[in-house]
């Protein structure tokens, strides 16, 4: 390096210090900083007065600032020419002997850089650094950079590398020095912040990285900058803004990363300072980087936290972010939420919470369990342990409803979290009994209906998983046996379903189920855990003795203890035994007494006693032994003679399930408790007497005098004329008669055939409301539709009770009931009743059709017919029918009660014109489908029972119930084609989501083999098996075009239900083709049908209506007319097509449905002939038009009206207005011609004749449109008159099926007495 030219003395030479040599470019870095410590060491020494000294050494003060040394290599040199220059502008100050304004600002931003060494504390020249650093500081040497030219951007620059150093001091020496730098910076901010808007600009938005060292630092020389004063950065901002926009997501990583910080900030008022940039920040929010918009998300809980103001603002960005397609963000916003909630309930408004609330039901497990732990922790701060009052505690008192709904779910994690989250947050199980208590029964209080029947079915599982493990053990204490493995694998099979992962779960069960057998103090631990009597002490005591056996400590992770754990959790009574009873007890009585805190929970006490009432009553099902003390029982006594029906109902139901012991060991309650249930089976409301009965039946030994105490009075009291007084002596006596029918079968059947039949449902004494609804609320029905309606159901439970029919009772039963249906539930027609009543009556009478079906013996003599008129009630005209019966029929099939041809009745939900019952139809399809399949799965011995369990075969019953659909009566008809499409997909489309084990060849070659039958119920009808066959073909048409796989071969060969189809003929060959190419057209391509009909209940609907028919001299009675005979009637019904009918007729769901009716001349029915067979042998298709009801429109005005008997002209011209068959119910006249059809068919041998009054009577009978066929021909069927029969009159033709001088009345005409009706 050349040597610069320096100034110099007047001799020309640079004096040194005494001892120091000539320092230059010729020696060594070693010799340099030998020689520069000594001149280091004069400079020190010299002060301002020195004068002569400061003029001697001013050449070699400026030969320090030359280029060799501010540029010089070696870090010591550059510290020790620093440290020099420090002391000579301390000598010659207040003027430096540097008079050129470049060189002053090199030599600042010369001694600045070697500040860096101030970084390292622990270096051997640190104390050199500090020293440098003291000498500037306290001379103020920095101020001279004020005179320069562009003293600004030398300070600056000068500032910019001071505060990063003041910084690392701050943060590795002291504070003072960052409070220097602060200051600093704080009193030059108006000069300075240009300076700084000018480097950020060359750094952030020229991207010149070498303006400074301190580029890659720049973002956090913002934040630091920021945090001193936001001045500082007042241009700056609208270039971070820029930088938020730009193409690389790491910068725009980083700048939200930075400006999260600043607008997160305590006291940052950035946000409302700089809306722009605000707002260009919330669009980060929706970021495409996903880093991006996870930070954004974080940086929002600390934003809630620090400034609530904002809450606003970033509501609507969390909302979309609670739905992001990543898993992370979505789990991050739950914990951002949650965080705010949990520091101040008020920083999270009601819609934040909402979006936690809505991820309680995401598809990732992840994220629901972090939605339901947060919401459980809320709920415990502020509802359980009141952290912030009442109103925070109201503003979160729905936590507790949603997350114990979440147990509606299927998985079964969520099922075992909410158990968890009931255990710890809501119900913490480690308080104290009394307490613990508390918050259970004033919790049961404040649930809405849909979590207290989630919580009864949380205590309901565990409860069955403690029987499960109880029966596990019973089968340990049998000899080993193959019978007995298989059993032990069965029900280990079963335990591990209720556990998290089943799959790994059976092989952990079974490692336990072999340890059990090994370790017999395991085995007692585990015995005493489920026993009844274990309280919940002891339950903790078993459960850490059984984790303490099964913990190797060896193992870090033991996923079979884990599994364990959540067994035993499962099973062990943590909240109810003796004591917790006692307490809940307590606490009732001081609601009753009017002492308890009811007011100040938020229940009033009426609502917490029956509350209390209603958890003690779940209890006693699943903990029935910690009921068992007298002071238990003596408060239940108390309530019994409550005001309250429901308290009292739910008092005897405790009773019933819990007081097996009384009689032995409490004879004090005993005498006590048999007069008042006494009392309430005989004058109690209904639900008491049924449930009084029944706790007789179940506690007492001598239960055969107790219920005839009751039952005797009760036979003789009763009295058709006051229908109040008679529906708790009907239920009681229902039930008694189901509970002990040998001992009262006798006198049953006297009731029955005197009382129930003759006297009740026969007669109608009071006249109905004709305000035109099809349904009414349960006060407003008249008390004698109420006695009815139990009439029937007592009649259903005496032949229950009986489980035989030798006498033929059922069948008389079911032909009442048959009747009912096809009467539109008035039985007399006499037209007394109200549409409403006789909604109640069909419902009632489709009901326990139902209910008999569920009883092997009754299912078998139900014939078609009548299973056809109780399928379709489901589309009854009334809404409330519809759902009422769909909803029975759902939970009989759930529970493998009723026989699998009854599912087919879902099938016909697919016309039902409420979009919410077709979706809630499918529901109860999937859920039935799916625990037949899983049942099968799960039982060896079902596989021998498929015909009555595989869901495939329903289809045959499907097939014949649509064929003999009343609204199929057009074969051709495209409009009736696409229904009954409609129809077989509705439930197609469920039982061919999967093709298992090939079920869609199996489906198809099933049809195929109907089509090579004929219809059992009219086999030789032509027309009904085309009907039949023309199923067959839609339904083939609809299972080809759905699957690809169904030409394979079908795994086994189907089996078709006798009861419904001939047996196949190998004569007849059936491959002909029903369907014609415009039929497949339209079916595949059709026009599209009108948008399905969003009902509102009993709301006017868009349907097509019923359509008017007159009352003739129908040939149902003169002969039997096939109701396949081709009506004479236009189209058939539209299924739920809103077409023309609907908006001329103005068809109103639940609305009146008034026909026009024609009375019978006395003259016509005395030609009618009796009838010789009771029952039915060969039953042709009498529901063919009948028993179906739909929502319809009135017809045009008409009214339904009985003529006059003097009107025997328009009687006796026969069907003069052309009959137009009516969805829901049948035809009650068939046209004149068409009886002559009816008689050809009778003559084929199809059917049979109605029975006649006898011929001595004043009068005639009026009939009921119910069909009963007959295998013997008639010998003159010319002569049968034109008379419809009341249906009840057949049973007549039989010793065995008479009504004791029952008198039918009928229009306008004297009554005939029918012969006796006795079950004999």
């Amino acid at each position: 390096m050349e040597f610069p030219q320096q100034q110099k003395t007047a001799d020309g030479k640079i004096i040194y210090p005494p001892g120091v040599k000539e320092i230059t470019d010729k020696i060594t870095n070693d010799e340099v900083v030998k020689r520069l410590k000594m001149v280091v060491k004069t400079f020190m020494d010299m002060d301002q007065d020195s004068e002569d000294e400061k003029q001697q050494y001013l050449p070699l003060a400026l030969h320090l600032a030359s280029e060799f040394f501010l540029r010089n290599p070696n870090k010591d040199v550059r510290l020790l020419v620093a440290c020099c220059l420090a002391d000579i502008f301390r000598i010659y100050a207040p003027e430096a002997p540097y008079t050129s304004h470049d060189k002053l600002k090199d030599i600042f931003l010369f001694i600045t850089r070697q500040l860096k060494g101030l970084e390292d504390t622990k270096s051997p020249q640190f104390n050199r650094y500090f020293y440098l650093l003291e000498n500037l500081a306290w001379v103020k040497s920095y101020n001279i950079c004020f005179e320069l030219e562009d003293c600004i951007a030398t300070l600056y620059l000068i500032t910019n590398q001071l505060e990063i150093h003041f910084h690392v001091l701050f943060s590795n020496l002291n504070k003072q020095a960052y409070d220097l730098a602060k200051i600093l910076l704080k009193r030059t901010v108006q000069t300075i912040e240009t300076c700084i808007a000018n480097f950020f600009n060359q750094v952030l938005v020229l991207g010149k990285s070498s303006v400074s060292d301190l580029s890659e630092h720049v973002f956090d020389l913002i934040q630091e900058l920021f945090a001193i004063d936001p001045l500082l950065l007042l241009s700056v901002m609208p270039q971070l803004e820029f930088k938020l926009k730009s193409n690389d997501g790491e910068e725009r990583l980083a700048v939200v990363r930075l400006l999260a910080k600043l607008f997160g900030a305590k006291d940052s008022e950035l946000a409302t300072q700089n809306r722009p940039l605000w707002q260009c920040f919330l669009g980060r929010f929706n970021d495409i980087h996903v880093p991006v918009r996870l930070e954004c998300v974080k940086f929002a809980s600390h934003c809630l936290m620090n400034h609530p103001d904002l809450a606003k603002d970033l509501t609507e960005f969390l909302k979309v972010r609670s739905h992001d397609p990543e898993e992370a963000i979505r789990h991050d916003v739950i914990v951002t939420i949650i965080n705010a909630g949990k520091k101040d309930l008020c920083l999270v408004n009601d819609q934040l919470l909402g979006f936690v609330r809505e991820r309680t039901l995401d598809k990732r497990w992840r994220v629901r369990k972090e939605a339901m732990m947060g919401l459980a922790q809320l709920y415990k701060k502020y509802c359980l342990h009141h952290e912030a009052g009442k109103d925070a505690a109201q503003k979160v008192s729905w936590i507790k409803d949603k997350l114990l709904h979440i147990y509606y779910q299927n998985s079964i994690d969520d099922k075992l979290l909410v158990e968890k989250i009931f255990a710890q947050y809501m119900v913490p199980h480690n308080l104290e009994t009394e307490e613990k208590m508390k918050c259970l029964y004033y919790l049961y209080a404040s649930l809405d209906p849909n979590a207290v029947k989630a919580l009864n079915e949380m205590w309901k599982c565990q409860n069955m998983l403690r029987s499960h493990v109880r029966e596990l053990l019973d089968l340990h204490k049998q000899p080993t046996s193959e019978a007995n493995s298989s059993a032990m694998f069965a029900k280990l099979m079963t335990i591990a379903k209720n556990l998290p992962d089943p799959g790994k779960a059976q092989d952990f069960m079974k490692k336990f189920n072999q340890v059990l057998g090994e370790d017999e103090k395991l085995r007692a631990q585990l015995e005493l855990l489920i026993s009844p009597t274990c309280s919940c002490k002891q339950a903790e005591v078993c459960v850490r003795e059984i984790s303490r056996k099964l913990t190797y400590p060896k193992q870090p992770t033991n996923p079979f203890l884990e599994m364990v754990k959540f067994l035993l959790e499962r099973i062990a009574p943590v909240h109810i035994d003796s004591e917790a009873i006692s307490a809940l007890v307590k606490l009732l009585n001081k609601s009753i007494e009017g002492t308890a805190d009811d007011d100040d929970e938020g229940v009033t006490p009426d609502a917490a006693i029956r509350s209390g009432l209603e958890l003690l009553k779940v209890l006693s099902f699943t903990h029935p032994t910690s009921f068992h003390s007298a002071e238990t029982y003596e408060s239940l006594l108390q309530c019994l003679k409550m005001e309250d029906d429901k308290v009292a109902e739910a008092a005897i139901q405790i009773f019933r399930n819990t007081g097996h012991k009384i009689e032995t060991e409490l004879q004090q309650i005993r005498s006590t408790l048999i007069p008042v249930l006494h009392q309430k089976a005989k004058r109690g409301t209904p639900h008491q007497a049924k449930h009084a009965v029944h706790c007789i039946h179940a506690i007492f030994h001598n239960k055969e005098v107790q219920l005839a105490q009751i039952f005797e009075p009760l036979s003789r009291s009763l009295n058709a004329d006051v229908p109040e007084q008679l529906i708790t002596p009907l239920v009681s006596l229902g039930h008694i008669s189901m509970l002990a029918p040998d001992q009262f079968a006798s006198p049953m059947k006297s009731i029955v055939a005197n009382f129930i039949v003759k006297d009740l449902l026969m007669n109608d004494r009071s006249i109905g409301n004709k305000n035109g609804k099809l349904w009414s609320s349960d006060e407003e029905v008249s008390p004698e539709v109420l006695a009815k309606v139990q009439a029937i159901k007592l009649l259903v439970r005496w032949l229950l009770g009986m489980k035989n029919n030798q006498s033929k009772s059922a069948n008389s039963t079911l032909r009442l009931l048959s009747a009912m249906l096809v009467s539109e539930g008035d039985l007399t027609e006499q037209k007394k009743i109200s549409k409403s009543d006789m909604s109640r009556l069909r419902l009632a009478a489709g009901g326990a059709i139902m209910k008999l079906a569920q009883e092997p013996c009754y299912h078998e003599i139900i014939t078609p017919e009548q299973f056809q008129l109780c399928g379709l009630v489901i589309n009854d005209e009334c809404y409330q029918v519809r759902q009422i019966f769909a909803q029975k029929l759902h939970m009989a099939l759930v529970k493998l009660q009723l026989p699998l041809e009854y599912m087919a009745v879902f099938a016909l939900c697919a016309k039902d014109p409420v979009k919410e019952r077709r979706a809630h139809a499918r529901q109860c399809l999937l859920k039935n489908i799916s625990i037949r399949r899983e049942y099968i799965k799960q039982n060896p011995m079902a596989h021998e029972k498929l015909v009555s369990l595989l869901p495939e075969y329903v289809v045959p019953y499907m097939i014949h119930l649509l064929a003999h659909d009343p609204d199929f009566t057009k074969p051709q008809d495209f409009e009736q084609l696409r229904d009954i499409k409609e129809c077989l997909w509705f439930m197609l489309e469920v039982l061919m989501t999967k093709n298992e084990n090939n079920s869609h060849a199996f489906l198809r070659k099933m049809v195929e083999n109907i089509k090579q039958t004929k219809d059992a119920q009219a086999p030789d009808d032509p027309k009904t098996n085309e009907k039949l066959y023309i199923v067959c073909d839609i339904a083939l048409f609809v299972i080809v075009n759905k699957s690809t796989a169904c030409h394979l071969e079908s795994p086994k060969d189907p089996v078709l239900p006798t009861k419904f189809y001939t047996p196949p003929d190998k004569d007849f060959i059936n491959d002909k083709e029903y369907l014609s190419i415009e039929a497949r057209a339209v079916l595949l391509t059709g026009k599209p049908k009108p948008t399905s009909v969003l009902g509102t209940v009993n709301k006017p609907l868009s349907v097509t209506g019923k359509r008017p028919y007159t009352k003739t001299v129908g040939s149902e009675t003169g002969s039997n007319v096939s109701g396949n005979s081709e009506p004479s009637s236009p189209a058939g019904n539209k299924g739920r097509e809103p077409g023309t009918e609907a908006s001329e007729t103005g068809a109103c769901e639940n609305d009146e449905n008034p026909v026009i009716l024609i009375s019978v001349t006395p003259s016509k029915a005395e030609a009618v002939k009796k009838e010789v067979n009771s029952e039915p042998s060969a039953p042709g298709n009498a529901s063919m038009e009948r028993g179906k009801k739909r929502a319809a429109p009135a017809a045009d005005g008409a009214e339904n009206m009985h003529q006059s008997a003097d009107d025997k002209a328009s009687d006796e011209m026969g069907a003069s207005v052309i009959p137009k068959p009516r969805r829901g119910r049948p035809p009650k006249t068939q046209p004149a011609g068409s009886m002559e059809k009816g008689v050809e068919a009778k003559a084929g041998g199809r059917g049979r004749k109605r029975t006649a009054a006898p011929q001595d009577s004043p009068g005639i009978v009026e009939p009921i449109t119910i069909k009963i066929p007959k295998q013997q021909k008639e010998s003159d069927p010319k002569r049968v008159a034109p008379q419809r029969q009341m249906d009840l009159q057949r049973y007549s033709s039989s010793p065995g099926l008479a009504l004791p001088g029952v008198s039918i009345p009928c229009r306008g005409k004297p009554c005939v007495p029918v012969c006796q009706w006795h079950f004999c």
